[in-house]
């Protein structure tokens, strides 16, 4: 265990502009301790993981509304590993069908968050999703 706060970068990748969930998201892990960024809209894969890798953060969360969420969440994974960061830890939310969660596990986002998820369940998850916190 560690003293640090986990660090999480909070990403809205593609043309999606709405953002008030990541916003909500965001607030509410600040709230909760944790070192939260926001990279604000319209940000690429590369940027996403480019800010992860700046910010030493622990965990990633992206919010898809857009419907390009298996090729957004493939894309920031894929990076990841070519980046050698695969110990970021990658979780989202959005409009994401129930039929899509299992193949963005597959290819390792953590956890899916739908809509109706509490900040409350998104922050508890995020504090146990770190096992070196």
């Amino acid at each position: 265990m560690t003293d640090s706060p986990l660090r999480v970068v909070v990403a809205k990748p593609g043309l999606d502009g709405h953002d008030r969930g990541a916003k909500v998201v965001a607030r509410a892990l600040r709230d909760a301790g944790m070192e939260v960024v926001y990279t604000g809209l319209h940000q690429t894969p590369e940027q996403i993981v480019e800010a992860a890798i700046q910010e030493d953060a622990d965990l990633v969360g992206l919010s898809v509304l857009s419907g390009a969420h298996m090729t957004l969440f493939a894309k920031v994974m894929e990076l990841l590993k070519e980046r050698d960061a695969t110990d970021i830890v990658v979780f989202g939310g959005g409009i994401i069908p129930e039929a899509d969660i299992p193949e963005l596990e597959k290819i390792g986002v953590a956890k899916v968050f739908t809509p109706g998820a509490t900040t409350t369940d998104i922050v508890a998850w995020v504090r146990g999703a770190v096992p070196s916190h």
